[in-house]
């Protein structure tokens, strides 16, 4: 199989991330991912995983602690979703996409398994998480950083054995899927945790917190907290970098600069530090040198990601409130302007009263779209979410950027945030226009 034809191939497979399943328990079964596993020999069982889960940062903390790694000397494999232009972008080796050839060696070599598992209602996920892991078994990585898709209890990625778990902020989001509390979600979250074994997480509301603490208690996992057992000491904030101290049990780590933008990318950075720090109980001895270089190079594309700058164009993946408040504290933090031009798109299953109240707080002018993705909600629905501004609404993301650039005047910002897909389909048109 060619590459395209790879993409073809894999294209058929029931994909959630387009179409949310009507019945949580059917379409999430790790024994339906098991026994395609076991086809392939189980490649996840020879591999050493850091898991991540949460609600927010789940990708920018598992970039940071790839790069960490990467300046250890060591081979780290990453596995993140959803991809903004490329399925390649889902699996990578110290920040190389898996490239087209080993990708359609894999899939061809593997077509007749996941043929058999296709009449099983296999999903495009449980595909691509087990293709992962078997291309991280062949370049016999000495990490694999996961990410999970979707909650962490029966998500794909839940399979990882020998795993380190790391939890980043839990808030509500998939309510009608993983539960309608925090503490609901966090169970589904912290269920990535496994028997004696490491513990990570940031700071939490106290009622996800409860529900980490116990569960490490229940399963001898040592826990190590961010403000607790890891202290964060935030420093200058500038355009394009930030600047904090970092102190553990097991060292100090002075005036590290990261790239990522926005308050919560630190609290990202301690937890990544934290997850390194515990490789000591495979006595792997992460340098500070190491550390620091590996923040200050991570790079996270999506996340308060500049596109231009003449004029400033950002996009952020913010998809819910809390992550939406974050942004808005970013924005006031790294840049200046005069007005703000909100290009917003949103998937219908998020909380689209609560992202539309918080984002147009700060917006003088309001253009709605939707990503071209089945998700995507009808701008007009959006609209009945804006209060007391001015808006416009289109249903294709180019015309929508086309009045953005046309509305927005000198030291005007436009944002484009509220969903990933339409972060993806902008980001492709700022790359024709500077090509």
């Amino acid at each position: 199989m060619s590459y395209q034809e790879v993409v073809e191939y894999l294209d058929l497979f029931i994909n959630y991330e387009r179409t949310l399943p009507l019945d949580y328990m059917r379409a999430f079964r790790l024994e339906r991912m098991n026994r395609l596993l076991g086809l392939l020999d189980n490649p996840h069982k020879e591999l050493r995983v850091i898991h991540v889960a949460g609600t927010k940062g789940k990708g920018s903390t598992a970039a940071l602690i790839t790069s960490i790694l990467k300046e250890s000397g060591l081979r780290a494999g990453l596995y993140t979703s959803p991809h903004l232009t490329s399925f390649r972008e889902r699996i990578r080796i110290n920040d190389e996409l898996i490239e087209e050839d080993s990708l359609a060696k894999i899939v061809s070599g593997i077509k007749p398994q996941l043929e058999a598992m296709r009449k099983e209602d296999l999903s495009f996920f449980e595909a691509y998480t087990a293709i992962a892991f078997k291309y991280f078994k062949e370049r016999d990585v000495d990490f694999a950083v996961i990410e999970t898709g979707l909650g962490g209890r029966l998500d794909a990625t839940n399979v990882a054995e020998k795993s380190i778990a790391v939890i980043t902020p839990i808030s509500l989001e998939h309510t009608d899927i993983l539960g309608n509390t925090v503490k609901k979600i966090a169970r589904e979250k912290a269920a990535i945790i496994k028997e004696d074994s490491i513990s990570i997480s940031a700071p939490q509301k106290r009622e996800a917190l409860d529900v980490i603490e116990d569960v490490c208690l229940k399963k001898r996992s040592t826990l190590y907290l961010v403000g607790r057992d890891i202290y964060i000491d935030k420093g200058r904030f500038g355009r394009d970098t930030q600047s904090f101290n970092v102190w553990t049990k097991f060292g100090e780590y002075p005036s590290l600069e990261i790239k990522l933008r926005g308050e919560h990318q630190i609290i990202n950075a301690a937890a990544a530090i934290g997850a390194v720090e515990t490789l000591r109980a495979y006595n792997l001895f992460v340098s500070q040198d190491a550390v620091r270089k590996g923040i200050s190079k991570t790079e996270w594309p999506g996340r308060m990601e500049v596109l231009q700058r003449d004029p400033l164009v950002i996009a952020d993946g913010a998809q819910n409130d809390e992550s939406s408040e974050a942004l808005i504290n970013a924005l006031k933090r790294h840049f200046d302007f005069k007005r703000l031009i909100l290009v917003l798109g949103i998937s219908e299953d998020k909380d689209i009263k609560g992202i539309c109240k918080i984002l147009s707080q700060i917006a003088d002018f309001v253009i709605l779209t939707r990503a071209d993705n089945p998700r995507a909600a009808d701008p007009k629905i959006l609209k009945r979410a804006i209060k007391n501004r001015p808006c416009k609404l289109f249903l294709d993301s180019r015309d929508a950027m086309d009045c953005a650039y046309s509305e927005a005047r000198r030291d005007d910002l436009i944002l484009v945030t509220g969903s990933l897909f339409l972060v993806g389909e902008v980001r492709g048109m700022t790359h024709e226009i500077q090509s």
